[in-house]
């Protein structure tokens, strides 16, 4: 699943192609959405916002899209009416003079009313967006420390998007792996310090990544390795996707176990 990062550089590529013309025209796949190709066809987009792995497409006419790509959605930006060579099934296209937006896969597409955005069951429930929201250390921090959240498994905890939003399985081993914090443990069993080093890991890796195309590894590091000759995927994370190679602060081999029904990685020695 795309988390934070990439679907706010989706978000960056639809919104590039299709806010500086008016909608010529729009398909959904879905019949109870297709009254509305009518309502948006000769709108223009005024932005595409996103909140963690959710796509918000405004309208200037007081509309919005929601998306979530879920598992497998896939945004394509094409010419217009070019459609790509694949399998999957197209779900929403929208086209104007010179450029289409195709959402490819993705099941949960919504229309609704600005006003109505707030209250959507994931928007209304989803928590602080790093992205695309001002959210300082001091405010996660104090989340941490919140009843909600602070007795529960660093594990499972970074994964529920009610806790923070766009934190998807890559991202959680990464920080917990730069904040020195056992993935077992609890915020109420760290110190201050690793808590700090949480919060701050949050927000720097998030937007690195989002920077980078996904990079969370320390950027000048992964440049020299790929000047070495390290695929992409050798040099792209700290941990992630690394299990039993040598942790890049002190050797000790990378373990890997299931959490929260996914895999995480994490360096036994560096997070005692």
């Amino acid at each position: 699943m795309p988390e934070g990062p990439e679907i706010r550089r989706a978000a960056d590529e639809v919104e590039k192609a299709i806010i500086s013309l008016p909608v010529r025209e729009i398909w959904f796949a879905f019949p109870s959405l297709q009254h509305y190709e009518e309502v948006l066809t000769g709108a223009r987009i005024k932005r595409v916002d996103t909140k963690g792995k959710a796509m918000l497409i405004r309208f200037d006419n007081g509309y919005t899209i929601y998306s979530h790509n879920q598992l497998y959605g896939k945004w394509y930006v094409r010419s217009s009416y070019n459609y790509p060579s694949t399998n999957r099934q197209l779900r929403l296209a929208i086209h104007n003079e010179k450029k289409s937006a195709l959402l490819y896969s993705a099941s949960d597409i919504e229309v609704l009313r600005d006003e109505e955005v707030s209250a959507h069951p994931f928007v209304s429930r989803v928590g602080p967006d790093t992205l695309s929201e001002e959210v300082t250390a001091d405010e996660l921090l104090d989340r941490f420390y919140s009843k909600p959240f602070y007795r529960r498994k660093w594990a499972s905890l970074l994964l529920d998007q009610s806790f923070i939003a766009g934190i998807g399985n890559y991202l959680r081993s990464e920080i917990l792996f730069v904040a020195g914090i056992n993935p077992a443990a609890r915020p109420v069993d760290c110190t201050e310090e690793q808590l700090k080093k949480a919060a701050e890991a949050t927000i720097s890796l998030v937007k690195q990544s989002y920077e980078t195309g996904g990079i969370t590894n320390d950027v000048k590091l992964a440049e020299t390795l790929k000047k070495k000759g390290q695929k992409r995927s050798q040099y792209r994370h700290w941990v992630f996707n690394r299990e039993g190679e040598a942790c890049r602060i002190d050797g000790t081999p990378i373990l890997k176990v299931q959490a929260a029904s996914r895999r995480l990685y994490y360096c036994p020695t560096c997070q005692k």
